[in-house]
């Protein structure tokens, strides 16, 4: 890490593992995200007034999800000795009415609906396939995502 991003890590109060601070002009939607020793950038697309510099936030919760997933599969297959060579996860997110959604508890107002599609790549046989599915539903950030989620937020 180069001295600059040490410097503007430490400033922004980055130095614990596991906290992220991001931190843009209010004039537009471009951010820096400081993730440890990482830098990465979020915007929103031209054709909704960004610039385009990064990934939207949905953009970034599916990533979230997807390198998740992946890793958990990955870790699971390697326990396992199993042939898995190559894990692609693609996802896309809407917004769907309630009561569109058969499974879901709530009836009424909007929901929001993350597609989620899983290759493995390698030679697995059915009940591998089936089982690192299973352990696909079972990674941290699905749970997550699932779970009820308390946000406290604060002014300093």
């Amino acid at each position: 890490m180069d001295d600059a991003h040490q410097a503007a890590t430490k400033s922004a109060g980055c130095s614990d593992a596991g906290t992220v601070v991001v931190h843009g002009r209010a004039s537009g939607f471009a951010q820096e995200i400081l993730a440890g020793r990482h830098r990465l950038h979020a915007d929103e697309p031209v054709s909704a007034g960004g610039t385009d510099i990064g990934p939207s936030p949905y953009d970034l919760l599916l990533a979230a999800l997807g390198a998740c997933t992946s890793m958990t599969v990955g870790m699971y297959a390697r326990r396992k000795g199993w042939p898995l060579e190559e894990v692609r996860v693609h996802l896309r997110h809407s917004k769907i009415h309630a009561a569109d959604c058969a499974e879901c508890e709530t009836k009424e107002g909007m929901l929001d609906r993350i597609e989620r599609e899983i290759h493995f790549v390698g030679p697995l046989n059915d009940e591998q396939r089936a089982k690192l599915m299973e352990i696909a539903n079972k990674c941290p950030v699905h749970r997550t995502l699932k779970s009820e989620i308390d946000i406290q937020t604060r002014i300093v």
